[in-house]
C-alpha cells in the first residue's frame, strides 16, 4: 500500500490535540495499517495520526530500525522519573533537522492495543524518549517546543534554508 502524504511543519494540524479513540473497529485497524505502511515507507521511528492528517490518538513506534513496530492507542504518560536524559530528536514533519532534547529518562505509559485491551509498561532510554515525543505530538505539542528559544530559532532557520534549498 502506498504511503500517506505527510503533514509538514508549520501546518496548524500539528498543533491540535488528537481526540481519543472510542471505537476499536475495522476503521481503526485501517488507519493503523496505513500509518504502519507510511512509517515503513519513510523509515521513521515513530509516527502519529496527526503526522498524516488523521485526527486520531494513535501512534506506532519502533524504537530502532531493527525492532518490530508497536501500536499505541490512546497512550498516556502516568509517571516520569525525576532523572533526565538527552537524545537527538527530529520529525518526519520537519525533515532534515534534529536537535538534542532533554526528557525524563524513564516513564510509565498506559495505552490500548487495536482490540481495546489496556496495557501499562515502564520504558527507559531511547524507547522512553520516543514515547514521550509521540505522545507530545498527539497532545499538539511539536517537538521543537521542548527546546530553548535559541535552539528552536536555530532549528527553524536550518529548516527554512533546507526548504528554500
Amino acid at each position: 500500500m502506498p504511503a500517506l502524504p505527510l503533514v509538514l511543519y508549520p501546518d496548524p494540524r500539528l498543533r491540535l490535540a488528537a481526540p481519543p479513540v472510542t471505537a476499536f473497529d475495522e476503521a481503526l485497524r485501517t488507519v493503523a495499517g496505513d500509518l504502519l505502511d507510511t512509517l515503513l515507507a519513510v523509515s521513521a521511528l515513530g509516527l502519529t495520526g496527526p503526522h498524516v492528517g488523521a485526527p486520531v490518538r494513535l501512534t506506532i513506534i519502533r524504537a530502532g530500525l531493527d525492532l518490530a513496530p508497536r501500536v499505541y492507542v490512546n497512550p498516556e504518560l502516568v509517571w516520569a522519573s525525576p532523572e533526565t536524559a538527552r537524545h537527538r530528536e527530529g520529525s518526519v514533519s520537519m525533515p532534515g533537522v534534529d536537535e538534542e532534547v532533554e526528557r525524563p529518562a524513564r516513564v510509565r505509559v498506559r495505552w490500548h492495543d487495536l482490540d481495546g485491551t489496556a496495557h501499562e509498561a515502564e520504558e527507559e532510554g531511547f524507547s522512553a524518549a520516543c514515547l514521550q515525543h509521540e505522545i507530545d505530538q498527539l497532545d499538539g505539542l511539536f517537538w521543537i517546543e521542548r527546546l530553548s528559544r535559541l535552539k528552536r530559532e536555530r532549528v527553524l532557520k536550518r529548516y527554512a534554508k533546507l526548504r528554500r534549498g
